[in-house]
């Protein structure tokens, strides 16, 4: 019913909406048939803290090589506490990672060690089959 005031010799074109509605409707009730179908997302498992964050044991099958500064001298070398002589470095840790599926290693270096030190280690590690290298620094260590 449209309503025309005016001249009275035009006649008026009107957008006639019901067809429109009836279309918003249909998708309306499609949209709401549809959504829920549509799957929740991944169930993902929450890691927890450990029951004694006192007590932290190491993982055996973790390798850090330590570079230890010693003043007016070479540094010294450690495998996970071991004393290893820097000659010793690339058959023991050849030895180490000839049988693992996991070729991962750590180094830490002291604050006074020169980064040649800790480069010539890298090395060695990827020389003896270390596939990642990983270097720790004290504020890394703070965290544990």
């Amino acid at each position: 019913m449209a309503m025309s005031m005016g001249s009275a010799g035009g006649s008026m074109a009107e957008i006639n909406v019901t067809p429109m509605i009836d279309i918003l409707l249909v998708l309306l009730i499609i949209f709401m048939v549809i959504v829920p179908t549509v799957p929740d997302g991944l169930d993902a498992a929450v890691p927890q803290p450990p029951k004694n964050p006192q007590k932290q044991q190491i993982n055996q099958r973790t390798i850090v090589v330590q570079v230890l500064y010693r003043p007016g001298q070479t540094p010294a070398y450690k495998i996970n506490e071991d004393d290893v002589a820097y000659q010793d470095l690339l058959p023991r840790l050849t030895a180490i990672y000839e049988n693992r599926a996991e070729r991962i290693m750590f180094i830490k270096g002291d604050d006074n060690v020169d980064f040649e030190y800790i480069a010539n280690v890298l090395d060695i590690g990827k020389e003896a089959g270390v596939d990642h290298v990983g270097l720790l620094t004290p504020k890394i260590q703070a965290g544990q």
